[in-house]
């Protein structure tokens, strides 16, 4: 009997030993051959897309991603290198008995360009749902006077036997015209410089000879319907944020990540985020912060880690809206008169005040956004590190437009045939 509880004993023991040992595996400790014990290590998980870059640690080869490395809890300079991309680097902090997870986009260091239109494009503009695009083929020597109109793309990845190729809504000359989408991207308002406008439906060919021109009372009830539509979506996407966020950018308009993990704002205003909005995780991001924001700088904030990134530091404003002007247009009917008060808008992309516009958005992945500036298109992190310019040239800013699969970014150039010429829609390749 004493001999089975000694052996009851030292079975529980070496047990009970094994587990607290393999635990201490798991949560990162790692024997040290110097000291001759277990050391507490962190680990870092870096995915790579695509994958199969090299990791350097502090300029030494560690690994290839996408991998799972134990690390000394200390602070590394991290860089990925692939053949044929733009090298990532990034200073982090490993911490003990904490799991630090990067995901990584790498873009290609000399991305290729193929023209999507022939025959002459101007003012794309990207669908509220960001599958397609409203662009016109206006008159000139290239155009076929049958394709002059106002044309749809799409973007996204349709099922087989669904058509990609762009399809004419109608054959009004768009070189003097505007055009914006409905917030559920199946109509678009056109406006002519005379400000007579057109509501377009998107599924079908609108004949010029057949189009009528919107009523006054009709336009007013159009932008109304289409400001409730906006502010219902708008009011539906701030509903689950936190109310000390809530509070804090209150008068602020905020573009949701694809992944509705983050907020891209420009303040508009200075204030200073309180502490502890939500509970960060273990593994937060380590880079620098900025809870103090000041007006005209443009921010993201991380709604999983609680961290507040500067990602532009210069002066944007909106640009003009077309509903605005829409607005502006419709005179006062007794319709109108008896409407409630507008709710809040959509937000929009910013622009820059001086010189070419400046556009911020975001990629579809959520860990990137796209700055389009004057002769420049860069893609930078979200907490404000890896500024990488994808595109560098001429082409008419801001149009750049990320596909929904992240493969290309759609931009308008007209690609060295002259300032004057009418540009192309190009591809530029991501993959």
């Amino acid at each position: 009997m004493r001999l089975r509880i000694f052996v009851f004993l030292i079975t529980l023991a070496v047990v009970l030993s094994a587990g607290y040992f393999f635990s201490l595996i798991a949560r990162g400790y790692r024997f040290d051959s110097k000291t001759f014990s277990l050391k507490p290590r962190g680990l870092f998980v870096i995915t790579s897309s695509p994958n199969g870059a090299q990791v350097l640690i502090n300029g030494k080869l560690e690994s290839a991603t996408n991998a799972t490395i134990s690390l000394p809890p200390d602070n590394y300079n991290i860089e990925l290198k692939k053949e044929g991309f733009l090298t990532w680097k990034k200073s982090i902090t490993i911490k003990k008995e904490e799991v630090t997870k990067i995901e990584v986009q790498l873009f290609p260091g000399a991305p290729s360009l193929s023209a999507l239109t022939f025959t002459g494009a101007i003012n794309p503009i990207l669908a509220s749902d960001k599958t397609k695009v409203a662009y016109g083929i206006p008159t000139s020597e290239k155009a076929d006077t049958e394709k002059v109109g106002i044309w749809i793309m799409d973007l996204a990845d349709l099922p087989i036997g669904f058509s990609r190729d762009p399809r004419q809504i109608t054959d009004l000359d768009p070189t003097n015209l505007s055009w914006t989408w409905s917030p559920d991207s199946r109509e678009i308002l056109v406006v002519t410089p005379e400000k007579t406008y057109y509501l377009l439906e998107t599924g079908s060919k609108n004949l010029k000879s057949q189009l009528l021109p919107l009523t006054e009372a009709k336009l007013a009830q159009t932008i109304e319907e289409w400001r409730e539509e906006a502010g219902q979506e708008y009011t539906n996407s701030l509903k689950d944020l936190p109310d000390k966020l809530k509070e804090a950018l209150k008068e602020t308009k905020i573009t949701l990540s694809p992944d509705k993990n983050k907020i891209l704002y420009t303040a508009e205003f200075d204030l200073t985020l309180p502490d502890n909005i939500v509970s960060p995780l273990p593994g937060s991001s380590t880079q620098k912060e900025e809870r103090t924001v000041k007006t005209g700088n443009t921010y993201i904030y991380d709604l999983k880690e609680d961290k507040n990134f500067l990602v532009y530091d210069k002066t944007i404003t909106l640009p003009k809206d077309l509903l605005e002007e829409a607005s502006s247009s419709a005179k006062t009917t007794p319709q109108s008169k008896t409407q409630t008060k507008k709710p809040t808008p959509a937000p929009r992309e910013a622009a820059s005040d001086v010189g070419q516009p400046t556009s911020i958005s975001w990629f579809p992945t959520s860990t990137n956004i796209v700055i389009a500036e004057e002769n420049k298109i860069t893609i930078k992190e979200y907490d404000g590190t890896n500024s990488q310019t994808v595109y560098a040239g001429p082409y008419i800013a801001p149009h750049a437009i990320p596909f929904p699969n992240s493969s290309r970014l759609l931009i308008l150039t007209n690609l060295g045939a002259g300032e004057k010429a009418v540009g192309n829609l190009y591809g530029v390749s991501l993959r």
